[in-house]
């Protein structure tokens, strides 16, 4: 995938397998994984295959989670971005675009989340002409709910997942259409 987006502090771009260990890294700490299922990566094959399933993606769909990088470090601190969920049912959808994202714990609480997201929502709806953007969040997780909401996503409905937890189910239509 040959795409670079950049934010004033941010490089987003495609993930490559020498992000493996510092994607184990964030996916290891159980504070990262506290509103994600509670499963934390154990092993570096895990995460070089997430890696491999994030790259088949980028063939298939075009899009994908994206490394975040720190533009003055060089530092990965997580990934952000859109992703066309079509091989599982998500709150009674598929074949939708969701936007999304995972930091690690040491980048939260500094805006770069929401510095992303912005910049994800203008490309997908600009560039993508996406129609209607999607996202879901752990209904406890109120860090993420608030990013959501501050960049102009609307919350929706509560809905329970297949193990009865629940999630809050968030969209945001293209405003330029």
């Amino acid at each position: 995938m040959n795409l670079t987006l950049e934010t004033k502090r941010l490089l987003l771009r495609p993930l490559v397998m020498s992000d493996a260990e510092d994607m184990l890294a964030m996916d290891s700490n159980p504070n990262v994984h506290k509103y994600l299922w509670q499963k934390p990566s154990a092993t570096i094959e895990e995460t070089i295959k997430t890696i491999e399933y994030v790259q088949k993606q980028y063939k298939e769909n075009n899009i994908g989670r994206f490394a975040t990088v720190l533009k003055k470090t060089g530092e990965f601190i997580g990934w952000t971005g859109i992703k066309f969920v079509n091989e599982h049912e998500e709150n009674g959808n598929t074949n939708f675009f969701d936007y999304g994202y995972r930091l690690n714990e040491n980048f939260w609480n500094k805006g770069y989340a929401t510095e992303a997201s912005i910049t994800w929502l203008d490309y997908g709806f600009k560039e993508m002409n996406i129609s209607k953007m999607n996202a879901y969040t752990h209904a406890e997780n109120g860090a993420s709910n608030h990013i959501l909401q501050k960049v102009g996503l609307q919350f929706m409905e509560d809905y329970l997942d297949k193990e009865g937890v629940l999630w809050k189910w968030w969209q945001m239509n293209n405003p330029k259409q």
